[in-house]
């Protein structure tokens, strides 16, 4: 037997895209899943323990990528997910007619896959345009959450 029979074909820690949490431990702007959908809390209003003995926490969240609004209401002793957000800041190197991105961080490493982001509805046509402005790069940050990425924001860098 050789050592190719043996060959690690990736390296994942097995780390999971959400951690569990109680849900009265849940914060007005932290994150959430509701519905299955990445979600930054917007206001939380607590009932009081009824005869069965459990406050109820009520969620007010939007999508943390589309922006819709959703409503959860958990016992504040009772677990929920809450998805692991990351962000980082890449330069744009160019912009496609279709909107495909391609990006580049401090590292030199590439980002393909990407397109310019459909929410808000504004934020596409003013990365373009600052695109097209020229002098300037463009730094956009990319949010990441349960296994999508999105670009968020962007600012001009001046060279």
């Amino acid at each position: 037997m050789s050592d190719d029979d043996y060959a690690i074909e990736s390296t994942d820690a097995g780390a999971s895209a959400t951690i569990p949490m109680e849900a009265g431990q849940i914060k007005k702007g932290g994150h959430m899943m509701i519905k299955g959908k990445p979600c930054k809390v917007l206001s939380i209003s607590v009932s009081k323990t009824g005869k069965h003995g459990h406050a109820k926490c009520n969620f007010l969240a939007t999508d943390i990528f589309t922006g819709k609004k959703y409503e959860d209401m958990i016992p504040s002793t009772h677990g929920t997910t809450v998805p692991i957000v990351n962000r980082s800041d890449w330069e744009i190197i160019d912009i496609d007619d279709d909107g495909a991105l391609t990006l580049m961080d401090e590292g030199g490493n590439q980002k393909t896959d990407l397109n310019l982001p459909t929410f808000p509805d504004t934020l596409a046509d003013e990365i373009r345009d600052a695109w097209n402005g020229g002098e300037n790069s463009v730094m956009v940050t990319v949010q990441g959450a349960v296994g999508i990425e999105q670009v968020i924001a962007y600012k001009k860098e001046s060279s």
